[in-house]
């Protein structure tokens, strides 16, 4: 699972070990060290995110700071994400 980058003490990140078939692209985000309890971003095919859950309770206004910062750099996103897994799908 590796890191992407940081937003402050937040690390934004993708789970290598996804099933089969591929979900559609999205990153996980929480406080410290990488752990399953991560909240959950999807990223729309306009770049734009949708929070699929907030497992690790972000308070809402750094949470909005973090899906900016993840929407100004989604292409990022996209591309390592296209090339560890080869293929991109996403949620809408």
């Amino acid at each position: 699972m590796p890191q992407i980058f940081k937003i402050g003490g937040y690390i934004v990140f993708i789970w290598f070990s996804e099933s089969n078939p591929l979900e559609p692209i999205y990153v996980h985000v929480c406080e410290g060290v990488p752990s399953e309890n991560a909240t959950k971003i999807w990223i729309t095919k306009e770049l734009k995110t949708l929070i699929a859950h907030n497992k690790s309770n972000i308070p809402k206004h750094k949470l909005n700071v973090i899906r900016k910062t993840i929407e100004a750099r989604a292409f990022e996103i996209v591309s390592k994400w296209k090339e560890y897994f080869g293929e991109i799908t996403f949620y809408c």
